[in-house]
């Protein structure tokens, strides 16, 4: 399998992917290049919304299709923003408006939070065609906390709040090939490579 498409309309995630995966000789192609609507994602788990993505993205294109679902999850406040993370604060407007309504949000319920702990999910699914049986599945978890004042210019989401365990910089400062080691997307990434070279 040396073509997929990139189940996916957010350029962040996109661009992260196609850095991640084309040192493993995988030729990738964006979804938006078929003229692909978003799929709905319906559902109250990663997993499931991103097999739903995946099964879209290849019943239109008939090509093997790569599909991620990811969120942020903060302990204190149950799991949220989670499966809710790019709608967090309503679905109006694009992402670049979206982005730091979420952000104002998040702050605003962790203001009076002690614990600010939280923690990036991702899970990625491949389906070989749209009716795939055995879709590889694979996860990330990037764990660290939630600083109130945001910082830095890079990444995009939560990242200009979002301290990773170990490190004084938040997401949106680390340089974007630091970031696409460290983080749950890498991770997931990583853990799917693993079984794409085992099959």
């Amino acid at each position: 399998m040396k073509k997929i498409v990139i189940a996916t309309s957010n350029p962040g995630k996109l661009n992260e992917l196609q850095a991640m995966l084309g040192p493993l000789g995988i030729e990738t192609i964006a979804q938006s290049a078929f003229n692909i609507a978003d799929a709905e994602e319906p559902h109250d788990t990663f997993l499931e919304n991103a097999l739903v993505k995946a099964r879209h993205a290849s019943r239109a294109t008939g090509l093997a299709a790569l599909a991620d679902d990811s969120g942020l999850c903060v302990e204190s406040l149950g799991g949220d923003p989670g499966v809710h993370s790019a709608y967090y604060a309503g679905r109006e407007g694009g992402r670049h408006e979206r982005d730091p309504r979420n952000n104002t949000r998040l702050v605003s319920q962790l203001r009076d939070q002690i614990n600010r702990c939280a923690f990036y999910y991702c899970v990625l699914v491949l389906v070989h065609s749209a009716t795939d049986p055995t879709p590889l599945v694979a996860e990330g978890r990037w764990h660290g906390e939630i600083v109130l004042d945001p910082r830095g210019e890079g990444g995009f989401g939560y990242d200009p709040h979002f301290v990773p365990r170990g490190s004084h910089l938040t997401a949106a400062q680390m340089p974007a090939e630091e970031k696409n080691r460290a983080s749950h997307r890498a991770q997931a990434l990583a853990a799917l490579a693993r079984s794409l070279r085992a099959a």
